[in-house]
């Protein structure tokens, strides 16, 4: 089976492992989805993540991260979707929760959170926001 949209996939992989107090979720591999768990990781939103060979095809296992039996990721949602794509100039990016959150941005410098990009001075496809 075809997926359209590979990100919304383990966006929505590591949500219902979440609401299933699972330790660790797996997902297919790609280049896209090491870099937004590498966003993720850097601003402490899982634990880490790990390549491993799922059935001959490589995987990633991915380690969730709790607070106080909470998940640390209260919210994550896909902005920019295969039917409608959404880009940001540096200046206009949007601010999750006032701050509090982060949006994953692709940008010509990889895949960054808003910060980082606006520290960069780049724009690009948003392509998720967590908090």
């Amino acid at each position: 089976m075809a997926l359209t949209d590979p990100l919304g996939d383990l966006l929505t992989r590591i949500r219902n492992g979440q609401r299933a107090r699972k330790d660790s979720v797996l997902s297919p591999a790609s280049k896209l989805r090491a870099r937004v768990l590498d966003v993720l990781q850097r601003e402490g939103y899982i634990r880490g993540y790990s390549e491993e060979d799922l059935a001959g095809h490589n995987g990633l296992r991915i380690e969730l991260k709790y607070f106080e039996g909470q998940p640390a990721i209260q919210h994550v949602a896909r902005v920019s979707k295969p039917g409608r794509r959404v880009y940001s100039g540096s200046k206009e990016l949007p601010r999750v929760r006032n701050g509090l959150g982060i949006t994953i941005v692709s940008t010509p410098k990889g895949v960054l959170s808003d910060a980082e990009a606006r520290e960069q001075n780049v724009g690009g496809e948003v392509l998720a926001e967590v908090f």
